[in-house]
């Protein structure tokens, strides 16, 4: 097997591509021939040791793969050879083989590519979980999105829709604009990528105008720093903040707006759903299939690259340069 392998923490430029044997699965685990490797931002800071979770080097970041059982361990139930899987594995994606346990894999429908199911779980799994069960978003709320052109950013316009409500998208050049009009979303605002105290106020009051009304019902924050305090300011009465990532930093919050507006601030960490409330992530992933089948939710894959320029795609994430997703293909 060939895996681009962390040895030691930095950047993109480390990552070395490596032959290894082949594993072979344990107990309780399935051998999985992967086909495509999810790219998301959470690998770019794992290979720095800058992320809460730090496997132990040298590791293959990828957190999101789709690819095919090769074997099954001793004990596996409800898996053979041969099955279309995904699952969600932390790290070790960006290989050609891997094994992990039973319980992480998910079939995957026939009808679809290896390609969307390795883009399909990270994103849609935790936009529908923060829209659904945190923010708990009705049919006609107006919902912003900052960094709306990113993976979780896509994939929060298209669920938000489906749900009926109306998007806002917020993004960093006019470019990724244009992409989330093409994806559904009915108003967009480009703001700018440097945040003074003038831009700030400029762009609180864009959201209000672009929202009407009272403001804004929900706010689904995937980008951070300077940006948030003007999104807050834009909030409706009762409205519902999602914290979902900050990559441009952690922003600190006035607390007095919360009060003032009567909304709520709420964490959104997907991952640790998942494991807390098993059964919920199950209906949800129904939910996410489902629409998927009915054509009203599809990964967005802006960019494909080969295993061995795996570097090039985590510096394509950092940049911040993704519309939607962006693959690593093993085939």
């Amino acid at each position: 097997m060939k895996a681009m392998l962390s040895t030691a923490p930095g950047g993109p430029e480390t990552l070395e591509l490596t032959e290894l044997p082949d594993p072979e699965p344990k107990k309780g685990e399935l051998l999985v021939r992967v086909h495509a490797s999810g790219v998301n931002f959470p690998d770019t800071l794992m290979i720095r040791d800058l992320y809460q979770l730090k496997p132990p080097r040298p590791f293959a970041p990828g957190g999101e793969i789709a690819g095919e059982v090769l074997a099954v361990g001793e004990g596996v139930e409800g898996f053979a050879a041969g099955d279309r899987v995904l699952a969600l594995t932390g790290h070790g994606g960006f290989a050609t083989h891997l094994t992990l346990k039973a319980a992480m894999a998910v079939k995957i429908p026939d009808t679809m590519p290896y390609e969307d199911a390795a883009c399909f779980i990270f994103t849609y799994g935790t936009s529908h979980h923060a829209l659904k069960d945190r923010a708990n978003l009705q049919s006609g709320e107006t919902l912003l999105i900052l960094g709306a052109a990113g993976g979780v950013g896509a994939a929060a316009i298209e669920l938000a829709k489906a749900a009926g409500a109306r998007v806002i998208a917020a993004v960093s050049c006019e470019e990724k604009a244009e992409f989330c009009r093409q994806i559904g979303a009915d108003e967009t605002l480009v703001y700018p990528r440097e945040m003074d105290k003038d831009a700030q106020k400029a762009l609180s009051a864009e959201i209000k105008k672009l929202a009407g009304g009272e403001g804004v019902d929900v706010v689904y924050d995937a980008v951070g720093g300077d940006y948030a305090e003007p999104a807050l300011r834009a909030m409706a009465w009762q409205g519902r903040y999602l914290v979902v990532g900050f990559p441009a930093g952690i922003p600190k919050i006035p607390l007095n707006l919360p009060l003032l507006k009567g909304f709520e601030i709420v964490g959104v960490f997907w991952g640790a759903s998942v494991f807390r409330d098993p059964k919920g992530h199950a209906q949800n992933m129904r939910d996410l299939f489902r629409l998927y089948e009915a054509g009203k939710i599809k990964p967005r894959i802006s960019a494909r690259y080969p295993l061995e320029q795996a570097a090039e795609a985590l510096e394509m994430m950092q940049a911040r340069k993704a519309m939607g997703k962006i693959v690593i293909t093993m085939d």
